[in-house]
């Protein structure tokens, strides 16, 4: 087989592909045994008709164009590996000759990932944002633990405060009649969270008070029968539960750690602070280096590349709405956005993404870095432990599906994150200093 790859614009390429005769005919002959089997000819069993005679029932031209829809696929891929290109989108393929006895030629129009001009990007200048963990942060996450396991009280006197499980029971009224099922008798108010329409007028009332509470609800009400209206609900306090404050002391750090003194709950704390900012600052680091070097490189961008690294993103947000328990419509409902506006707010990150993924690609290419079998083959282990499956069988299906070469650009690509932060001239904060 013979190919060349003539790039017609900065993002398309035209592949000119041209195939021995002899394996266009091996194709015709799988494409006679295939037919054979699916069309009944009068007088002959299934697949017993022979090529001649299949020939004069459908055609010549049938047959020939089973053969190229078999044949075309094959060549173009090996085509693509022969030339070196990286297509971004399916070919448009155009078959100029396609006869026994002679070769089979047809060109394939595709979309390219485009070609990237590096500028700089050894001895890039970053700044390693602050890790210090100040006394403050380390007193706010005790706060959060106090509050965590703070045992709640029954209060048998005084009012409702905000921050109080207040249970209630609760009648509910349209028009001064009766809502159906609007009843409730036993309903668990936390006041101040924001899920109860009335919870912020029950701060005041005291066990046995009753209030007549009378509120507009919403037009995005959860009960569509109720959106927008005027709701009247009479409610009576049954029960108040308070949060009781318990001291910070090593009691306190025995009963909500593995700790046996405060001081040594306090480190540990610390310690966690220290690593999640490290990380961050690392994290940071690797961002400003990858954004340093595509700043510094110049690339026409495809929109087909765009839009698919769009739909990328479009897919992980909508999946962390799903994590919290919301759906993009009620998320474009509360934001009072429409769906072109939501697209609209990701694109440039789209872009950006895009840009520096071909950017890192360009600079491993430039600098030869590549990935070993070994690197592979760790990097399966370590998922085959993750997934609990054994590693040759997951390779097995990795490499069926695909999944084996998006590995190895992936790794491809941390190694060059990984060869640019070395050769990197990173700069410490000013704020490092005195964290203890």
């Amino acid at each position: 087989m013979r190919a060349t790859a003539e790039r017609i614009q900065n993002n398309t390429v035209v592949l000119e592909v041209e195939v021995e005769p002899e394996r266009f005919d091996r194709a015709v002959e799988r494409a006679y045994r295939q037919l054979v089997r699916k069309v009944t000819i009068p007088g002959f069993r299934p697949g017993k008709a022979p090529r001649f005679i299949l020939e004069r029932y459908v055609g010549r031209e049938a047959l020939y164009s089973e053969a190229i829809e078999m044949l075309v696929p094959e060549a173009y891929r090996e085509a693509v590996e022969h030339t070196g290109i990286e297509p971004i989108a399916q070919p448009q393929v155009e078959v100029i000759q396609a006869e026994e006895g002679k070769p089979v030629v047809f060109k394939a129009t595709v979309e390219v990932k485009p070609e990237v001009e590096l500028g700089p990007y050894l001895g890039l200048e970053v700044t390693r944002p602050s890790t210090a963990v100040a006394p403050e942060q380390v007193d706010e996450e005790l706060e959060k633990l106090r509050e965590r396991y703070a045992p709640l009280v029954n209060l048998d006197e005084g009012e409702v405060a905000t921050g109080d499980l207040v249970t209630v029971s609760v009648e509910t009224y349209r028009d001064g009649e009766p809502v159906t099922g609007g009843q409730v008798e036993d309903l668990r108010v936390e006041v101040g969270s924001g899920r109860t329409v009335f919870e912020g007028d029950l701060v005041g009332m005291a066990l046995g008070d009753t209030r007549e509470i009378t509120k507009k609800l919403p037009e995005d009400y959860r009960v569509a029968e109720l959106a927008g209206r005027e709701i009247t609900f009479r409610v009576t306090v049954k029960e108040i539960r308070r949060k009781e404050e318990v001291p910070l002391d090593d009691e306190f750090a025995k009963d909500v750690s593995e700790f046996d003194t405060l001081e040594e709950l306090k480190a540990h704390i610390f310690k966690r602070l220290k690593e999640r900012a490290e990380e961050r600052a690392e994290q940071e680091v690797r961002q400003a280096v990858v954004a340093a070097a595509a700043d510094n490189a110049r690339v026409q961008i495809p929109e087909s590349m765009v839009e698919a690294e769009l739909e990328a993103l479009m897919a992980e947000f909508t999946l962390q709405l799903r994590q919290r328990g919301l759906t993009v419509e009620e998320y474009l409902k509360v934001s009072n956005l429409s769906p072109e506006e939501l697209r609209a707010r990701f694109r440039p990150d789209a872009h950006d993404r895009v840009k520096a993924v071909l950017v890192i690609d360009a600079i491993a290419r430039a600098e030869g870095i590549t990935v070993e079998e070994d690197e592979i083959a760790a990097e399966i282990e370590r998922l085959a432990r993750r997934r609990r499956e054994d590693p040759a069988g997951l390779r097995r299906k990795m490499e069926a599906s695909g999944e084996l070469d998006l590995l190895r650009r992936n790794l491809q690509r941390e190694k060059t994150v990984q060869f640019l932060v070395h050769r990197a001239v990173v700069r410490e904060s000013d704020g490092q200093a005195g964290e203890e």
